[in-house]
């Protein structure tokens, strides 16, 4: 059995003569000894191992800040780290010293990198008379080779580098001249790793523009197309070493594949709404060429106090890279039971439709829908058929799709409809706009708003499928009224009245995250909703507001979240309403 290693350090003391606080900071951050003091470490071979290795990392530290006549002193007991031989490593240390003089800050005499593209652009700060740091030098030879591989140059590299440090003067002077090689077109492209997926199917997806000029923008491109599929566990495009004639590059792609099926489950809670809860199964590759089969149920308002509880059943198969490499085909059909607290209906739709990606924020879409829809409300039974072209654009600039600190999110909708029957034509249309706004170190608070817009137009209200009217109240709409609360009265040609949709709506959420810890949140939250019979703002309508606290606690898809909310406008309020799901609220 060997001897366990000594443990003795009793004082490692670590000083930066002349080093201004921000410097002095930089330094102890990259310092390798006092991280290993803070991780309780203190055997002797460890010490010595990081001693040695100390030199280096603080040489690294001072040549980014500028610091290039800098002097190490790390001291062993007295004795210098450097100048002891391995052989001799003590068995036993006491005492570890660091001391670093940084010496003055250089400043750049000569800023140069050529040649360079029209429009290549290096950082504003590579130039004479600024400080100097090693970081910025490597900035602008990246900025450089990056600017020539925009332009078609693939193979740029640095031909020859002349960087010189006056130590009398306290400046460095960097010359450096790149290559920027022949302009190259994308060459042929071979795929490996693939089993159940076609090479084909592959190539399609991937979308490189063969015999094109080459581009880095096309590159990462290709690979998120391939990460969008679905198929891939993981994907390696590299490009080739070898230049074939006369100027073809050519590309080899590695995949690993995902397994074929996928199951999901989720759930969801609010009072008196009941729970919704969903699952589904999925078929990544059904036919070999990247097809995605979903079939998806749902069952919602489970133990609702204000209705019964609705269910449905939603099939649906997409093709990517048809027509374009980002162009999704998608045939779709969906079956349902809808029991709310104004109607009854069943419910089918079968559609098929594109979506288009134009960019890696926006995204189009196109379909062709037929709607069925049979209502029984309080008095009357009603068939609504129609055949809607919904026409669909998604701008998404936010940072994260599930916890968003900065950004924005724009969707908007339209979706014109041709009525049979006792179904008016006319056409729907939706917006929904997020922005979020972070402040304080990491983004700890975050201020989010939402605003909602929705209106039907050119049918009456009566003559406009149920399901494409608007209510308001619950975890999508106003926090703390209950679920689809908010509609509109109509007369039944008499005193009474029955209560239905709305044909306009208009919405807004403001939320206050503040994060506590690194995995609890509190939230502070409004909403308010506004739901009209004819017009914005008519006589016929009314309005509603909610207002609460919540607690999220973050995981690795998304903060679960918990939200307390009250009914402070309007006249629909029944008491306290909670709200348990997985994600921000939007």
């Amino acid at each position: 059995m060997g001897a366990s290693p000594v443990r003795a350090l009793e004082t490692l003391t670590f000083a930066t003569p002349g080093a201004d606080k921000g410097l002095e900071e930089v330094l102890k951050g990259a310092s390798i000894l006092l991280t290993s003091q803070a991780e309780g470490n203190t055997a002797a071979q460890d010490l010595f191992a990081d001693s040695q290795a100390e030199y280096g990392s603080l040489l690294n530290a001072l040549y980014a800040t500028g610091h290039y006549s800098a002097v190490i002193h790390v001291y062993i007991d007295g004795r210098e780290a450097a100048a002891i031989a391995p052989l001799d490593a003590p068995a036993r240390i006491d005492r570890v010293e660091v001391v670093v003089e940084p010496g003055p800050l250089f400043r750049l005499s000569r800023a140069n990198v050529h040649p360079l593209p029209r429009k290549a652009k290096l950082p504003e700060s590579f130039a004479p008379g600024q400080p100097a740091e090693s970081g910025l030098v490597l900035e602008a030879v990246s900025a450089g080779i990056d600017a020539w591989r925009d332009v078609g140059h693939a193979k740029a590299a640095v031909a020859t580098q002349n960087l010189e440090a006056d130590h009398r003067n306290a400046t460095l002077s960097a010359d450096i001249t790149l290559d920027p090689g022949p302009r190259l077109r994308f060459g042929p492209l071979t795929i490996s790793g693939n089993q159940r997926m076609r090479t084909e199917r592959i190539r399609a997806i991937t979308g490189l523009p063969e015999g094109k000029i080459y581009s880095p923008e096309e590159i990462e491109l290709a690979k998120d197309r391939l990460r969008r599929s679905g198929v891939f566990r993981s994907v390696a495009l590299e490009e080739g070493e070898t230049i074939a004639p006369p100027d073809l590059l050519p590309f080899h792609l590695t995949v690993v594949e995902e397994k074929r099926r996928r199951y999901t489950f989720g759930a969801e809670l609010a009072s008196p709404d009941g729970a919704s809860i969903t699952a589904g199964w999925l078929h990544r590759n059904l036919f070999g060429g990247g097809e995605r089969l979903s079939i998806d149920g749902e069952l919602r308002n489970l133990g609702s106090g204000s209705s019964g509880t609705d269910y449905g059943l939603k099939v649906a198969l997409s093709r990517p890279a048809t027509f374009t490499p980002d162009t999704t085909l998608t045939f779709a059909s969906e079956i349902g039971h809808l029991d709310e607290e104004d109607y009854t209906g069943e419910v089918f739709t079968l559609s098929t439709g594109v979506t288009h990606r134009f960019s890696r924020s926006l995204t189009g879409r196109a379909a062709v829908e037929y709607s069925y829809l049979s209502v029984t409300d309080v008095g009357s039974d009603r068939l609504y058929r129609n055949l809607a072209l919904p026409l669909g654009l998604t701008w998404d600039r936010r940072n994260s799709t599930t916890d968003a600190t900065r950004g924005y999110y724009l969707e908007a909708e339209a979706k014109p409809f041709l009525g049979f029957g006792i179904t008016d034509s006319g056409a729907r249309f939706t917006l929904d706009a997020r922005g979020y706004r972070g402040f304080g170190d990491r983004d700890r608070f975050v201020l989010a708003a939402r605003f909602q817009l929705g209106a039907v137009v050119g049918s009456s209200l009566l003559g406009t499928p149920r399901d494409y009217l608007f209510y308001s109240g619950g975890g999508g709409t106003v926090r703390g009224q209950p679920y689809q609360s908010l509609g509109v009265n109509v007369l039944r040609g008499g005193p009474d009245t029955f209560r239905t949709g709305g044909t306009h709506f208009i919405g807004g959420s403001l939320e206050g995250r503040v994060r506590v810890t690194e995995k609890i949140g509190v939230v502070g939250f409004v909403d308010v909703g506004r739901v009209d019979a004819m017009g914005f703002f008519d006589d016929f309508g009314g309005w509603q507001a909610g207002a609460g606290v919540g607690v999220r606690y973050a995981t690795s898809v998304g903060p679960i979240r918990l939200d307390l909310a009250l009914p402070v406008g309007g006249d629909t309020g029944d008491g306290l309403q909670i709200y348990v799901g997985l994600g921000q609220a939007f």
